[in-house]
């Protein structure tokens, strides 16, 4: 399986930080048709070849992403995906 991890440090407060991490899991419900269960302080991402989890922490995000062999080839625009909302979203 391919994959990648991000991890982005923040400054925000728990809140503020779990209101981002819900809209990266909407826009990539929207954009990817994936599903998003939270579990505490960490989002599981499942759709057709991926499984990816966020882990929010009192001071970094982890992003940390499978692809099965066919999403593999979405690896490159996916990742980019995640960071340009990352670095939009999380301070």
């Amino acid at each position: 399986m391919a994959g990648f991890q991000i991890r982005k440090a923040h400054s925000m407060d728990k809140e503020e930080l779990r209101q981002a991490a819900e809209g990266l899991a909407r826009e990539l419900e929207s954009a990817h048709g994936v599903r998003a269960r939270w579990d505490g302080d960490c989002v599981r991402i499942r759709g057709a070849g991926v499984d990816g989890k966020l882990t929010l922490s009192d001071d970094d995000v982890l992003v940390s992403v499978e692809l099965g062999l066919m999403a593999s080839a979405f690896k490159g625009p996916l990742r980019s995906e995640v960071q340009r909302f990352l670095d939009e979203y999380v301070a």
